[in-house]
């Protein structure tokens, strides 16, 4: 007995070993990327603390440092974030509560499946090609607002398909069951029970969807968005630019006062993605607290 006692109190103490030891790994690993941001954060914030300013939000982009702003830019994106939500929430939900509840489970539902699960891991600048080729020259809308809101679309609609799908897989099972007991039918059932306990996770990858696209650049600077843009689009033909495209024109050019305005447009580009996030946050434990 002495004995097997003694081996279980080295077996506790080197579990407890291992555990201690990759406790520290992980904290390391953590702080390792924390620091990085930090450090990041504060560099960009030192080089564009200086230009942020109103008239960065009231000015037009101009080839001369003192007098540029990115008013265009700032609109151009929001313009487009309210074009392309609807279409992707609208969209995304709607076939992955199809896939989910409606299609037969088959070959065919399967190989469906696999296909928008690679899609969301296709780099972004293939959407850009795919937007050139059916938006841009096929459906002939030119390099406009419309066309780039369109290409986004399909850059974000597998990552939604596939986070609704998950949302929707989550609720449990004895809803549907308690539903179909009650007499509804399938998609009273879809809609009063199932949407409901999936809409917080829904409205979270929707989100989170969005925030990847407004920080997107390669499919817009594919399908032509104007890198100069010093007037607002009036309808959804017009030219747009966007924050990230206006960044990298300020990077590109030699002078350093360029430099400065890109590092105040990347806090400003950084300030909307995390004010999206934290409304996505907010909006899933509201609908948490409903369900």
């Amino acid at each position: 007995m002495g004995v097997l006692q003694d081996a279980n109190r080295k077996q506790i103490a080197g579990r407890r070993r291992l555990d201690f030891a990759l406790h520290l790994l992980f904290v390391a690993a953590t702080s390792v990327g924390v620091v990085v941001l930090m450090a990041l954060l504060v560099d960009i914030l030192i080089d564009g603390a200086s230009r942020l300013q109103p008239d960065l939000f009231n000015q037009y982009p101009s080839r001369r440092a003192s007098q540029a702003g990115m008013k265009s830019a700032i609109v151009g994106s929001l313009y487009m974030l309210v074009i392309m939500a609807p279409l992707s929430f609208v969209l995304g939900v709607g076939a992955a509560i199809y896939l989910e509840e409606y299609a037969p489970k088959n070959r065919l539902t399967r190989l469906i499946q696999l296909n928008i699960s690679t899609l969301a891991g296709v780099p972004s600048i293939v959407y850009g090609i795919l937007g050139l080729a059916i938006f841009v020259r096929a459906m002939q809308l030119d390099r406009s607002l419309l066309a780039g809101a369109l290409t986004m679309t399909l850059l974000v609609l597998p990552i939604i398909i596939v986070s609704s799908q998950e949302a929707i897989r989550a609720v449990p099972r004895s809803r549907r069951e308690a539903s179909f007991a009650l007499g509804a039918n399938k998609w009273q059932t879809v809609a009063r029970a199932v949407l409901p306990s999936a809409f917080p996770g829904i409205l979270t990858g929707v989100i989170l969807a969005m925030s990847r696209a407004i920080g997107e650049t390669a499919p817009l600077v594919m399908i032509g968005a104007m890198t100069y843009v010093a007037f607002l689009p009036n309808d959804l033909l017009d030219s747009f630019t966007v924050m990230p495209i206006q960044i990298y024109n300020w990077i590109a050019r030699p002078q350093a006062e360029f430099r400065e305005l890109a590092a105040a447009g990347i806090v400003v580009l950084l300030a909307v993605l995390l004010l999206m996030n934290f409304a996505a946050i907010l909006l899933r434990n509201k609908y948490n607290k409903k369900v």
